[in-house]
């Protein structure tokens, strides 16, 4: 939220050029945030030609990046910071935010709802987790109660079989 800010109050839109999560629990440990125009555009050709129509590139190649990572101490650590960008910044920050084109608004639009379901779906696991032990449970004390069954035929078997033979 930060860079964001600081991008927008300086004149750039900011990406996410970068994430690292854990293995373990998929806490992220480090990202790396930058300026949209940081790279370069790779043209895609197909076997015939252009796959698709050409536009002018918004990349130039700016450096201008934040990289942070996850201390062990629970903190946020800046490890690298370049201020330089290599094209003029836009003077207005609503300027800057109205050069997010459709494809950059709806892949924000899919990333919050991707957010929102990853959400549900953490609730839905803790619910099935939940009703999984409840029936595990549930099965433990059938076992039980079957087992106490067969213990009191074996019981009365010989009790049955002598009854029989008379």
């Amino acid at each position: 939220m930060f860079y964001d800010d600081y991008s927008r109050r300086t004149g750039f839109v900011m990406r996410v050029m970068s994430c690292r999560r854990s293995e373990k629990d998929g806490r992220i440990l480090a990202r790396r945030f930058g300026c949209n125009k940081e790279g370069h555009c790779v043209s895609i050709r197909g076997k015939f030609g252009s796959v698709r129509k050409p536009r002018p590139s918004t990349r130039e190649g700016c450096k201008a990046m934040i990289h942070v990572k996850f201390d062990r101490s629970g903190k946020w650590i800046i490890t690298k910071f370049v201020k330089e960008h290599n094209h003029p910044l836009v003077a207005s920050p609503r300027e800057a935010r109205q050069t997010l084109d459709e494809k950059d608004k709806r892949i924000q639009e899919l990333t919050i709802e991707l957010r929102n379901k990853k959400r549900l779906c953490a609730a839905y696991k803790e619910q099935i987790d939940a009703f999984a032990k409840i029936v595990e449970e549930h099965s433990n004390r059938i076992a039980k109660k079957v087992e106490c069954v067969v213990n009191n035929l074996k019981e009365f078997e010989p009790i049955e079989l002598e009854l029989l033979h008379k």
